[in-house]
């Protein structure tokens, strides 16, 4: 009798032991996933916060620091597509791990960077690994979660890890600044890294490889120059004048570059960017959307740091504070986002929360040197909600919208044209604010076009939906 009980028990245990070791290994997948996006974003906040501390160790004006900011995301943005196909060419598990280790040593340069040049050259090869690292960490996703609505439950946490990296990086930013100095804040990124590459090692499951995926070489070259030439010649025209010979020959540049980009796109055998994605409507929407999005809100984020920094005086350990409340709300509003969006649908999930956003924008019109910082925590809080509630159903619309085989170029599409958006936004909003000195005209202006932008994403998603 005892005997039987033993064998029932044992097969019980064989057949429990499975599933839990199944659930234990996609959550720990989730977590490592989790860090590899968590880490991307938190150098966006810590470097925000270090701005001006920056700037006076390394000498130079707004225009210096935002190629700090822009490298980092020129980078990310034009290399995150051929990261994608590298993650279906050769296995997104391996090329993850290995994004993960050229960033922590990145980080490591950036943190013994002696001058602007070598801290900008750093930040550069930190935004190729952050490509790396984003579309295949989603890849790894929609491998391990099979299920639809696990996945986009999944995709909500992914996005809430990335969401605490926010919230905890303005505040660890700024006591470090305070304590140590604003290299301090790159070594964060060391014990992020190993914690990461074991998980990876340990528990993520390697994605099926496609050996015959090719690398589109002439069209990544396109692509960076396109972006580059754009970047460069929006910076440049807050100091230079938008009609000076070297700002409208960057325009020029970055037209022709981005010519040939879509000419060898419609032409290779296997593009880096398929232009037949595009013919999907959702595919199409959320695209646009992602990069209406970062326009406005990471392009405020630059202009807001140095607001609290150079306008209202405040040091970096209460410019770290000031930004604590409006990235702490999106880790909740991460997780309702799924749920909502389950009840009401996506697209109109994603139209609530452009709105809310913008309305955020419109409330600090009122902003001037000295505002209380009382008086603008809502309308902060309200543009960081609206980008919490929209980013989940986003992202998983439109890996929803396309087969599994591809969904590393997918996720390589929307993450490198919301880098787009964050290039573009700290170059325009960067410009704005530098012309002539006059920061706070700039600023309004920046605030105007912010919430324009966001409306304009609301009528995209929202209208463009309701005719499929």
């Amino acid at each position: 009798m005892r005997a039987n009980i033993a064998k029932y028990d044992t097969f019980e245990h064989a057949k429990v032991a499975p599933r839990e070791q199944s659930r234990l290994t996609t959550s720990l997948t989730l977590a490592a996933m989790s860090l590899g996006y968590g880490v991307v974003q938190l150098d966006v906040t810590i470097v925000n916060t270090a701005l001006d501390a920056m700037g006076k160790t390394l000498g130079g004006g707004v225009a210096e620091l935002q190629w700090v900011v822009n490298a980092y995301t020129i980078a990310f943005a034009a290399f995150i597509l051929t990261a994608g196909a590298l993650g279906d060419r050769m296995g997104a598990k391996r090329v993850f791990m290995a994004g993960f280790a050229i960033f922590t040593a990145a980080s490591l340069a950036c943190a013994l960077s002696p001058n602007a040049i070598v801290l900008i050259a750093a930040r550069l090869v930190q935004g190729m690994a952050a490509a790396i690292l984003v579309p295949n960490s989603l890849a790894l996703l929609n491998h391990a979660f099979a299920d639809e609505r696990a996945r986009g439950r999944a995709v909500a946490v992914w996005a809430a890890g990335a969401s605490g990296a926010l919230t905890a990086g303005p505040f660890v930013g700024g006591a470090l600044i305070t304590l140590v100095g604003w290299r301090a804040i790159f070594l964060v990124n060391l014990p992020i890294g190993l914690i990461g590459l074991w998980l990876s090692f340990r528990y993520a499951t390697e994605t099926t490889r496609a050996p015959s995926r090719e690398l589109d070489l002439p069209g990544q070259l396109a692509a960076i120059g396109a972006l580059g030439a754009l970047a460069g010649a929006i910076i440049e025209s807050g100091a230079l004048g938008l009609w000076h010979p070297v700002v409208l020959a960057a325009f020029v540049a970055a037209a022709v570059f981005a010519a040939l980009f879509v000419w060898r796109e419609s032409r290779a055998a296997q593009p880096m960017l398929p232009l037949s994605l595009f013919g999907r409507r959702l595919f199409t929407l959320t695209t646009i959307v992602g990069l209406l999005v970062n326009i406005a809100i990471y392009g405020l984020i630059f202009v807001l740091s140095l607001y609290f920094q150079r306008v209202n005086g405040l040091s970096p350990w209460w410019t770290g504070l000031a930004f604590v409340p409006m990235m702490g709300v999106v880790l909740p509003v991460n997780l309702l986002a799924p749920r909502l969006a389950e009840r009401i649908g996506a697209c109109p999930t994603i139209v609530i929360g452009a709105c809310v956003s913008a309305l955020g924008c419109l409330g600090l019109l009122g902003i001037e040197a000295g505002t209380s910082y009382w008086a603008i925590c809502a309308q902060l809080i309200a543009m960081s909600s609206g980008l919490g509630l929209l980013v989940p159903p986003l992202t998983s619309t439109l890996l929803g919208s396309v087969e599994k085989a591809r969904s590393g170029i997918a996720a390589g599409v929307l993450n490198a044209t919301r880098q787009t958006g964050s290039v573009l936004g700290v170059a325009l909003f960067g410009s704005l604010v530098a012309a002539n000195g006059a920061f706070l005209a700039g600023m309004h202006l920046a605030l105007v076009i912010s919430a324009g932008v966001l409306m304009l994403a609301a009528a995209v998603i929202g209208l463009g939906a309701r005719t499929r």
